[in-house]
């Protein structure tokens, strides 16, 4: 990728603005009602979590590939999910799954005090530098399988687990 690609892609202009206000309303017209979650998503541009080949479409209510097996969440998913955890400031949530590092920064943009997991050791990487590159330095990240958390950090007021299928299965049958 050439420096005008990586500078294009890290600009939130008043389009991707635009954008964004008219997927959190239609996502505010799905039922989604907590406006601190509805004020995070507006304010997160999730075009700068995604490749730029689908720029086009980083404001579109669906899930799109990443990497490595993956999706960015499809954004009425992160906004359902993180109104079910009713976060509040100050709240520490451990967030097992990583991806692109747009749900931490949701969480973030709550007040929480996101730690958050990833085991796909190029997504943590990709996530650590996009992270940063966005300043989103307050959001601690470990690559780690996210069974047992971060023991030294816990305990936690939420979690966000995004494979619950695998982590019950191994929790409650080894």
């Amino acid at each position: 990728m050439s420096n005008n690609q990586k500078l294009a892609q890290l600009t939130d202009n008043y389009r991707h603005k635009g954008m964004r206000n008219s997927l959190v309303e239609s996502i505010r017209k799905k039922g989604i009602h907590d406006e601190a979650v509805l004020k995070a998503l507006n304010a997160v541009p999730r075009h700068l979590f995604m490749d730029i080949d689908f720029l086009a479409h980083a404001y579109e209510d669906k899930a799109f590939q990443i990497g490595e097996g993956q999706t960015i969440s499809q954004p009425y998913t992160v906004a359902y999910m993180t109104e079910m955890l009713c976060v509040k400031p100050g709240m520490k949530v451990l967030e097992v799954g990583t991806g692109s590092g747009y749900q931490a920064c949701v969480l973030a943009g709550m007040g929480a005090k996101v730690y958050s997991m990833e085991r796909q050791h190029k997504l943590y990487e990709k996530a650590k530098t996009q992270l940063s590159l966005i300043g989103y330095h307050h959001i601690k990240l470990f690559y780690g399988d996210g069974y047992a958390g971060v023991p030294s950090f816990a305990p936690y007021d939420r979690m966000a687990e995004y494979d619950w299928r695998q982590f019950f299965r191994t929790a409650l049958f080894g």
